[in-house]
Parts: structure tokens; sequence; C-alpha cells
């Protein structure tokens, strides 16, 4: 019963990162999507991992709080096109993790469908460095987690190279955009 729960949070940080432009909304939903894909790692590769996703996406976050623009900023004018993309990519996130593919990881499946769809989309669509830099820590994230769903024997290397990127990432200062 965790893992559809994990694999619901990592979607709604995901989503917050999209719709937020603010750094407490996008620190907020770099660490709900850290907090699922953390329990999602325990369950399928054990508590290095966890620890591995959790120390990076936790960095990432700490620093997201400090750095970008001030506020939430969550659901500002304009955003509705990225809250139909979070729907969107739910629902077809699931559709596939659990229809089209099979195998006893559908939460992992839909938590990374829809953790990399959201998190590409948002640095493709956005020049605001905050939100571009918050969108790659998930990204790095997921990715690292990517290789639970086909093999039990990966190490925990891919978590842990995962987590640096995310923290590396999250640890870059977001520069103000120019007014042109």
């Amino acid at each position: 019963m965790i893992q559809p729960a994990a694999g619901i949070v990592v979607w709604l940080g995901a989503s917050l990162v999209v719709v937020a432009d603010g750094r407490l909304g996008l620190a907020a939903g770099i660490a709900l999507s850290t907090l699922g894909l953390a329990v999602l790692a325990f369950v399928t590769a054990g508590a290095i991992a966890a620890v591995a996703i959790a120390a990076g996406g936790a960095i990432a976050a700490a620093r997201r709080l400090v750095s970008g623009p001030a506020g939430w900023e969550i659901l500002a004018p304009g955003s509705t096109p990225r809250l139909v993309l979070c729907i969107a990519a739910a629902l077809v996130a699931f559709w596939i993790a659990d229809a089209v593919t099979s195998g006893p990881v559908a939460s992992l499946r839909f938590a990374l469908l829809a953790g990399i769809a959201l998190g590409a989309a948002r640095v493709l669509s956005t020049g605001e460095q905050a939100a571009q830099l918050s969108a790659v820590a998930i990204l790095a994230l997921c990715v690292a987690s990517a290789g639970a769903i086909g093999s039990t024997e990966q190490g925990v290397w891919p978590f842990v190279a995962g987590g640096v990127v995310a923290a590396v990432v999250g640890w870059l200062p977001s520069r103000k955009p120019s007014a042109a």
C-alpha cells in the first residue's frame, strides 16, 4: 500500500515544480519528489539507495529554499496549461504503468514516467533558471531510480550517482532573469 502512495507523492512533487515559480514552491516540490523516490528506492533497492536519493534531494531542496525568486508563486497567472500538463501526465503515466507494461513495480514505473515527463517539460518550457535546476534535480533522481525497474542486481551506485548529481545541480545558484 505504501508504494502507490509513494508514486503519487513523486507525481505531486514534480507537479509542484511544474506549477510553481517561487523558491518555496520549487523546494517543496523537490522535497516531495525526493520523499516518494526514497521510499520507492528503499522498497526496491534497500536502505543505502534510499539514503543516497534522500540526501541528494534534501541538499537540492535546501539550496532551492535560499536561491531563486522569493515566495511560493504557485499557479501564477498563465499557468493553466502547466496544470493541465500535470493532470494529463498523471493519466498517461498511470495508463502506461498499469495497462501497457507488466511487472511487479507499477508504482515505480508510474513515479518515474510522471517525474521524467514533468521534469523534462519544465526544463524545456521555461527560461527561469531556478525552475530549470529544480526540474533537473528531479530528473537526476528519477533516472537514477530507473535501474530498479528491470534488475535487482544493479547495486546502489546508480542511486548514489543520481543523488550526487541532484545535489550538485541543486546547489548551483540561480541567477535572476535579465530584463531584455
